[in-house]
């Protein structure tokens, strides 16, 4: 599929054409784990709900439905079929399985945390969903954290696409809503590389004891 099918031009066309199934798939694909710009489609439903092209309630609706569908679908993908992909993929760079059991160790403490705000945070967004079932994290904690998340996430993006969508562009409030996203992004590297820091330096202080 060509990537000029995702110019912001073209998502409009597709948001305009099939509406609110094009909010839905799009975020339901993202959330699935399939890298698509399904925030992106749901910024430009959320616009359009604005201009008045689209009822508001529905995109958002749309919305919410998508992304507990999507995730609900890519937590059972890592549920059953992901340790060993993931396993796979880690011997390709030479990953040994037990730095992977420790990285799953210190997801698994955090699983609630990052299925409800994943949605805020670029690349998160697509794995949360999978790497829950990966580290099989129980169900009914999954459905709710996914819900809350959900509801939450979609009710912010489609009501900021709606409401500045009268005073600016899109395209800058894609840009805006991204650059949110990276340095949700940045902070969540540092919040998880900083223990790991902290525990180096503290056994390399130990060890010259």
């Amino acid at each position: 599929m060509s990537i000029e099918l995702f110019t912001l031009d073209n998502l409009q066309e597709i948001s305009r054409l099939y509406g609110y199934w094009a909010v839905f798939v799009g975020i339901a694909l993202e959330n699935t784990g399939i890298p698509l710009p399904g925030e992106t489609i749901v910024i430009v439903g959320g616009f359009l709900a604005g201009s008045g092209e689209l009822n508001y309630w529905l995109v958002l609706s749309s919305a919410i439905a998508g992304a507990v569908l999507g995730d609900n679908f890519g937590y059972w993908v890592g549920r059953v079929g992901g340790w060993k992909l993931l396993v796979k993929i880690g011997r390709i760079f030479r990953i040994q399985e037990q730095q992977l059991e420790q990285a799953k160790d210190r997801y698994s403490q955090n699983a609630p945390q990052a299925v409800f705000w994943g949605r805020f945070v670029t690349i998160l967004r697509i794995f949360a969903g999978p790497l829950a079932g990966i580290t099989q994290m129980p169900y009914k904690q999954f459905l709710l954290c996914n819900f809350g998340g959900a509801a939450v996430w979609a009710t912010t993006i489609v009501s900021l696409s709606f409401f500045l969508g009268k005073v600016v562009s899109l395209e800058q409030i894609v840009s805006w809503i991204a650059q949110v996203g990276v340095f949700a992004l940045i902070l969540v590297i540092v919040l998880l590389l900083a223990p790991i820091i902290w525990e180096y330096r503290q056994k390399k202080l130990l060890s010259k004891d």
